[in-house]
């Protein structure tokens, strides 16, 4: 809206391109900055409201296949869940607001936010209202495999006009592969995986908000760096030209996800639920994809990647030996079964992915 309103005022722009920085002419670090400031004051200040309204309607049934962790989350019975739904629309006012909605990036990702939302707001709805367990794991997989690949498609066609746009990217060493058509199932790939990781690291109170913080900040400074040609070039990372509006989108994550921390962090008041995990984590997906750094997802987003891979672990070492590596998956999961408070687990884990997002940006001169 901003931008829209300001690119009106032809002579006025022209003077204001002399002061602003990056690869969009108006004011782009400063809309930054108050995207996030944005989402977080909408979701404090409607965040009441909605967790009143969805304490009506939507509370959280403990119902796992574990006797003993349903035991240990006995007290999380009955709390508002589908949160996500307010963080999502904190992020896609903030974006409304700030963004600049000519800008494919920028609409790439208000759309990947409303889909996968959607699909995961479907899956809660299933869940709370009926006795089953949600979308079954084939049919939500499937359903992520679909959504993921129209997206991957549209940013194949604007990456396709762009240097590197379709390389995939190793930071240590400046190797890069080209993927040519291949660029599609790869992409593919990345969101739902991303986006699986988060659901499964949402699991203690604040876990999932607080690593989610840490990486949506990396990747807002690394949209912002892919799309400033002049920094680009210094910290030899691919310029993508336009790929700096997706800052302005990932900093209004991070102000959501600051807001429903509000209101998620121990004793939690709401969870977020698949209307959260599943849009976020893909968001945080695309943010990589588009910025060719998937390569740093692995790292940044490397508590998600270490729960992901202790479930695929844990069921195919049991399927294997009838045996379990870990008292219970995700990881999360193993240490409560070991006795930790979760306050304690939750804080050590966000302490791992606040290192992670600085080891990553630490290497990005390393070549």
């Amino acid at each position: 809206m901003l931008v829209w309103l300001l690119k009106e005022f032809g002579p006025f722009l022209e003077r204001l391109e002399l002061v602003t920085t990056g690869d969009s002419r108006v004011f782009l670090t400063a809309r930054i900055a108050l995207a996030s400031v944005t989402s977080f004051v909408v979701a404090v200040l409607f965040g009441p409201l909605v967790i009143h309204w969805l304490k009506r309607h939507f509370r959280e049934r403990i119902a796992s296949d574990s006797e003993k962790l349903n035991e240990l989350h006995a007290g999380k019975e009955n709390t508002p869940t589908m949160g996500g739904v307010f963080v999502c629309a904190a992020i896609l006012l903030a974006t409304l607001l700030w963004g600049n909605l000519r800008n494919p990036y920028c609409n790439l990702a208000i759309s990947v936010v409303v889909s996968f939302c959607g699909l995961g707001a479907w899956d809660d709805w299933i869940k709370l209202s009926t006795q089953r367990n949600g979308l079954s794991a084939r049919h939500k997989f499937a359903m992520q495999i679909v959504l993921a690949v129209g997206f991957a498609i549209g940013l194949w066609i604007i990456h396709q006009t762009k240097p590197d746009g379709l390389d995939l990217v190793f930071p240590i060493g400046d190797w890069r592969v080209p993927l040519g058509a291949a660029f599609i199932g790869w992409v593919t790939l990345v969101l739902v995986g991303s986006s699986n990781g988060v659901n499964l690291t949402d699991g203690l109170d604040g876990l999932a908000a607080g690593c989610l913080i840490f990486a949506g900040s990396a990747f807002t400074a690394l949209c912002y760096l892919a799309g400033h040609k002049q920094m680009a070039e210094y910290l030899v990372i691919p310029h993508i030209d336009g790929c700096g509006e997706m800052a302005v989108v990932m900093a209004a994550m991070v102000g959501a996800m600051l807001g429903f921390l509000w209101f998620n962090c121990h004793p939690a008041q709401v969870f977020m639920g698949d209307a959260g995990s599943l849009p976020l984590g893909a968001l945080l997906g695309l943010a990589a994809v588009a910025t060719r750094q998937e390569a740093l997802l692995v790292v940044i987003g490397g508590i998600f990647v270490i729960e992901t891979l202790s479930v695929i672990l844990q069921v195919g070492y049991f399927k294997a030996t009838r045996t379990r590596i870990l008292a219970c998956s995700p990881l999360h999961n193993h240490y409560r079964f070991k006795g930790h408070h979760e306050i304690k687990i939750v804080v050590r884990f966000w302490i791992v992915a606040a290192l992670l997002a600085l080891v990553a940006l630490a290497s990005l001169k390393i070549r």
